[in-house]
């Protein structure tokens, strides 16, 4: 049986950043919490840390706490059935993952009444929306939001509806093709695209759906904020959800470079079948106001 006061020095140390702020968050000195997580590392055989600034988990770290987050989700649910049995009093934590861009747009709006409602704090890590599904394979996170239908082992997904993503760019950087006197593929030739990482294939996408086949010039900028920031500025041109830049279409700030042409991301919630009620309870609310803010202003 695995000590749960080791455990939960392992998670305090993720959560708060550190060493120093974990001890405060738990009430120990932070020698103490130090000694609780080398015990750890020795029952389990393996490093569980990488000590750095902020620390982080090694994959035996992650499934730790991934066993601890689901750990602490049942014992929640125990706590409200049988008050009798005491616990940790608060708000709880859940890790998740998603796409960047859905955090720049309908992710807020869409938990911020239920957080409150179930005094929940999150933990949210943020990937291109191709590859996010790797967090819950690695056992980092209870739930995430991708582009991937099929579950890993031990979870499920639901369908959430789908991100239009239009491909755009200042009129500056559209020159004479900003007033659709000229082709766009002397526009695709000139200007570098802008693409958030090495993993975000949505330009490739839409290249190949507009006829274009050869290789192009692009910034890499892994911020979905700065990313529109680089797009306004006339450094390239760029996917970005439509959700995301109305303002800027309505404005003239930006432009389709293709007016109609667009590309859609279906995206899925994924989570554990067995995390306790709160995380059946998250899944039911994002099934209702997942799609409706998705939607907003297209069929998702």
């Amino acid at each position: 049986m695995l000590d749960y006061k080791l455990l939960q020095a392992l998670a305090a140390v993720i959560e708060q950043g550190g060493f120093e702020r974990a001890a405060a968050a738990l009430g120990l000195s932070q020698s103490a919490v130090s000694q609780r997580v080398k015990l750890l590392e020795s029952r389990v055989g393996a490093p569980i840390l990488l000590r750095g600034s902020p620390p982080a988990a090694t994959p035996a770290g992650q499934r730790l706490l991934n066993h601890a987050q689901q750990v602490r989700l049942l014992e929640r649910d125990l706590q409200q059935d049988l008050p009798m049995v005491g616990g940790e009093d608060g708000p709880t934590r859940l890790r998740i993952a998603l796409n960047a861009d859905s955090l720049a747009t309908w992710w807020a709006p869409a938990v911020a009444d239920f957080c409150a409602r179930e005094q929940l704090l999150l933990d949210l890590l943020t990937d291109d929306q191709d590859v996010v599904l790797r967090r819950m394979r690695a056992g980092d996170v209870a739930g995430c939001v991708c582009a991937t239908a099929e579950p890993v082992a031990g979870a499920r997904s639901m369908p959430l509806g789908s991100m239009r993503y239009l491909a755009v760019a200042s009129p500056a950087a559209l020159g004479e093709a900003a007033n659709g006197s000229v082709d766009y593929r002397p526009v695709l030739e000139r200007l570098p695209a802008v693409v958030f990482g090495p993993d975000d294939r949505l330009q490739h996408r839409f290249l190949l759906a507009c006829g274009y086949t050869e290789e192009f010039r692009h910034h890499l900028c892994p911020s979905s904020e700065g990313f529109v920031r680089m797009l306004s500025a006339g450094l390239g041109w760029g996917m970005v959800p439509e959700l995301q830049i109305r303002a800027q279409l309505r404005s003239g700030e930006l432009r389709e470079i293709v007016p109609g042409r667009h590309v859609e991301v279906p995206l899925y919630w994924h989570c554990w079948r067995h995390g306790g009620r709160l995380l059946e309870a998250l899944t039911r609310h994002l099934a209702i106001h997942g799609p409706l803010l998705l939607a907003d202003g297209h069929a998702a």
